[in-house]
């Protein structure tokens, strides 16, 4: 399942972020690529202890845990601090997959990757290629958002970051571990819980309708958990 989330940060907030990521300290993505994926990625990013990441990356998850889609589509247990990359100059990243599992030695902490997530903060307009292309059940999907907007996707699926040929693609990536681990059973509450929220605002606050509905979305998410 592909969800996109529109205006995780807002114009003045993307703003903000380009002109502190402008004159950051890039260094070569290559050194945080798996020994595989080493030979197909060509971009640059910020250290994860990178001062400014870790400012900018914590304003974006206080973002994310107050964001009602985020959580409905990712019931998000942990999510790993994000990490910002610049592609220019022919920059990409071939086809890979991202790691099952990802080690965060400063928290002590393993993530399972069940979702990943790319947040853009280049508008469309200012750059050529660069289009995250995701493939899932229905073929090849290419993405590319307005900037402050975010795509989250299944990390078990092929993707790859098409050659930026004009101007300079800036984005913030990270992956989620969810409660639920299994994406046929998490999408099957995403739908569920979206027809609660679409239903609920026409509805009486004691509708008896909804309470089961919200009875049966807690009942399956109880057993499908894992916390």
């Amino acid at each position: 399942m592909l969800t996109i989330i529109e205006n995780i940060l807002d114009d003045e907030q993307v703003l903000n972020f380009r002109q502190k990521l402008e004159a950051a300290e890039w260094t070569d993505g290559a050194e945080s690529a798996g020994t595989r994926s080493v030979k197909v990625k060509q971009n640059l990013q910020l250290g994860r202890q990178n001062p400014l990441a870790v400012e900018l990356g914590n304003i974006i998850l206080r973002k994310l845990g107050n964001d009602p889609l985020f959580v409905s589509a990712s019931l998000a247990e942990k999510i790993w601090p994000p990490i910002f990359n610049l592609y220019q100059n022919g920059g990409h990243y071939g086809t890979h997959s991202d790691a099952a599992l990802m080690r965060l030695p400063e928290a002590n902490m393993t993530i399972r990757s069940d979702l990943s997530a790319t947040l853009f903060l280049s508008n469309p307009e200012d750059y050529d290629g660069g289009e995250l292309v995701i493939e899932e059940r229905y073929g090849a999907q290419p993405v590319k958002l307005a900037a402050g907007d975010m795509i989250l996707y299944p990390s078990a699926s092929l993707h790859q970051v098409t050659p930026v040929t004009r101007g300079k693609r800036i984005c913030a990536i990270t992956w989620i571990q969810s409660a639920v681990a299994d994406a046929s059973a998490r999408e099957m509450l995403f739908d569920l819980d979206q027809s609660i929220q679409a239903l609920t605002p026409d509805r009486p606050d004691d509708d008896p309708d909804i309470d089961r509905l919200i009875h049966v979305y807690h009942n399956m998410l109880r057993r499908w958990a894992s916390v």
